[in-house]
């Protein structure tokens, strides 16, 4: 259960009104936050509704664009606040693909919405170059590693294809503000250690859903230390993490990074990155001093070395000089995507394999995160330097790390990737294992043949593990009261009074995106209902669609549909004639994707853990339990028992399901509940 979170106040001498004491991320919302009442400070638990700087869509934007359509809009809000970019299946040159491709930069021509073509980059990195993701900012992108601008100092995070199409039509969405988490990074990394250690062993050592569904916001001398480039790291995997966003603090490093690209690479007359911009960051947002925090986390860099994740899991973070020891074979390595393909990306890694050669039996795959990072690599030898080496470049695109297009991992293969995400089946066959680790590791990998040091190829001894300094710490308020059970409410016309169904046990914490919807269905857009039934959970059990029927409710563990923001996720399970889904907690972007779409979620820790008391020495991935749950929604109740009509085996109290929620639902989803609000 989260902890109760202590709210801080701020006294105003000149008034002597009490004000709240923000954090930097409520002060960001408090920005961009449309509709408050007069005096109205926004704080951690707000339903709020915010009009983004900026809402990024990808490969998604036709999706998005016939969700549109269909709320009835022709004409974009706001067409300075949308950006297109086409980056994931850019190797995919099938007719029905470059039919799609060219239907959104029509799309985004017709609209006068800026456009970046397949082949430009990764939509992250472009949406950080062209200066719409910036310090103090709230933006948007209908993709989870959205998180990544808080590496500038902005405050990203996911939204669904729905929401991109509600921000299209009016400008604006809803967001529910995150507990947040203070993560202070100490001391100085050692020498051979990168920012992408840093996020694998935070992922490793904060491993029991520290920080799941909060924001973070990073602080400490550490930080100053970090570049740009590793910040940007660290944030993007603070998905992985489990959190909705990643912020770093505006510093004079931050400063000077973008005084360079005004100096350097960006003409003067930028609309969104000039000399005023970077002149008005020097002054710009703090938290309060005194700013409360639902937790507090540590974590000392000078005690970390080389980690890597894995396998198949970012929850698992071991030591390099571990698994070194172990000379673990690999088939593949990956030096591509939005976390780790930058410059200094691809220069430490040419730096590590320069006059070396790939070894036999490897194939070392190289994207970079744009077309402006290949041409500054290529303009400092350093793509010259991996080619040599006999790396097979890739277009400057998402590719397999959303596996897609060439190079995928095959049956019984083990690849080393310098990716986010290492989920069973996400880059191949679900019987390989991928590993995950800094773009050095992964060009030592290559080299060696095996997971190993960058040491390792220029004959040097490998450096030795070091326990791994850290602490957490969790603001409770003892003297808070007790939060008041929910009385239950009124039930609109047409909503469900009842929930009720047998419960189906997938036993297991951290279920995936990839795990209940394929990736490789993803962004194929006209995959019929019928079909998404039938692959509904595949990856993560194929005996799945065999032990289950419409009506049931699927129970599961602790973090159920983590992973990418596709919608599907949740489509999926409704097209297999589930209305509800339990689990001990959910990933925000599905749950965020379920109320959307009409489909019931329930938290219930208690339940999930007398269920794994009951089948503790079951084997089955999916198991039909015979225990039936009631869910009472006007008396706000969850009741199971033994058997349809059997004994209570247990019961629960929940929140109400307010009428604006009951809204949506009655309404089909939010794109049925928009329809209906502008009729009226």
């Amino acid at each position: 259960m989260a902890p109760i979170r202590r709210l801080a106040f701020a006294r105003s001498f000149s008034t002597g009104r009490a004000l709240y004491a923000q954090n930097l991320t409520e002060k960001i919302v408090q920005k961009y936050a449309v509709g408050l009442a007069p005096g109205k400070e926004v704080k951690s638990g707000d339903y709020v509704s915010i009009q983004p700087s900026h809402c990024m869509s990808h490969d998604n934007s036709w999706p998005v664009a016939l969700k549109f359509k269909g709320l009835g809009a022709s004409k974009i809000k706001d067409n300075r606040q949308v950006v297109m970019t086409l980056d994931h299946d850019v190797q995919n040159k099938s007719e029905k693909n470059l039919e799609k491709y060219k239907n959104i930069e029509n799309f985004a021509q017709s609209q006068g919405v800026d456009f970046y073509p397949a082949g430009r980059g990764i939509g992250h990195q472009v949406m950080v170059e062209e200066g719409y993701a910036f310090p103090y900012n709230l933006t948007v992108a209908s993709d989870s590693h959205s998180n990544m601008y808080g590496g500038v100092g902005c405050l990203g995070t996911p939204i669904v294809r729905t929401d991109a199409a509600s921000i299209w039509a009016t400008g604006m969405t809803w967001w529910q503000i995150p507990p947040v988490a203070k993560v202070e990074l100490k001391g100085k990394l050692p020498q051979g250690v990168t920012g992408k250690d840093v996020i694998v062993a935070l992922c490793g050592v904060f491993n029991n859903d520290e920080v799941l569904n909060h924001a973070i916001e990073f602080i400490g001398d550490g930080v100053e230390h970090l570049s740009v480039d590793e910040r940007l790291t660290i944030a993007n995997m603070t998905t992985e993490w489990g959190a909705l966003s990643g912020l770093f603090p505006v510093d004079q490093k931050l400063i000077q990074w973008y005084q360079n690209r005004v100096d350097n690479v960006l003409p003067q007359s930028h609309p969104r990155v000039n000399q005023d911009t970077v002149n008005a960051l020097k002054s710009g947002l703090v938290a309060d001093n005194n700013a409360g925090y639902a937790k507090n986390l540590t974590l000392n860099l000078e005690t970390l070395s080389p980690c890597v994740s894995g396998p198949n899991s970012v929850k698992v973070s071991n030591s390099l000089s571990n698994l070194s020891a172990q000379n673990i074979k690999i088939h593949k390595a990956y030096l591509v995507s939005c976390t780790n393909s930058r410059l200094s990306d691809i220069e430490a890694a040419a730096k590590v394999i320069k006059g070396k050669k790939v070894a036999d039996g490897v194939e070392f795959y190289v994207a970079a995160a744009s077309s402006i990072v290949q041409k500054d690599a290529e303009k400092t030898g350093a793509w010259n330097t991996l080619m040599e080496a006999g790396a097979k470049p890739l277009p400057a695109g998402c590719g397999p790390c959303i596996g897609l297009g060439t190079g995928l991992l095959e049956d019984g293969e083990v690849g080393i990737s310098a990716t986010n995400r290492n989920f069973k089946g996400r880059m191949g066959s679900r019987d390989a294992l991928a590993y995950l680790a800094s773009p050095e590791v992964v060009a030592a990998s290559a080299v060696l043949g095996k997971i190993g040091f960058p040491e390792e190829v220029h004959g040097e001894k490998p450096r030795s593990a070091q326990g791994i300094e850290h602490s957490i710490k969790e603001t409770e308020d003892a003297s808070a009261p007790e939060a008041e059970e929910a009385a239950g409410g009124a039930i609109l016309d047409g909503f469900p009074a009842v929930m009720e169904g047998e419960l189906v046990l997938c036993d297991a914490d951290n279920v995936n995106t990839d795990a209940i919807y394929p990736g490789k269905y993803t962004y194929q857009d006209d995959v019929p209902k019928e079909k998404m039934a039938e692959v509904c959970m595949e990856n993560y059990d194929s005996e799945f669609g065999a032990k289950t029927k419409a009506g049931d409710i699927v129970i599961s563990g602790f973090n159920f549909g983590t992973g990418s923001s596709r919608e599907q996720a949740a489509t999926a399970i409704l097209a297999r004639g589930m209305k509800c889904i339990i689990a001990g907690s959910f990933g925000n972007i599905f749950s965020r994707n379920s109320i959307n779409n009409a489909l019931l979620t329930l938290e219930s820790p208690g339940l999930i853990k007398l269920l794994r008391e009951r089948y503790a020495s079951g084997s089955e991935l999916t198991q039909r339990t015979g225990w039936f749950a009631r869910w009472d929604v006007k008396k706000s109740t969850l009741t199971v028992t033994d058997g349809q009509d059997g004994p209570v085996v247990f019961k629960q109290k929940v929140g109400e399901l307010g009428e604006s929620m009951q809204e949506i639902i009655v309404e089909g989803g939010l794109e049925g509940w928009v329809k209906a609000s502008l009729r009226k």
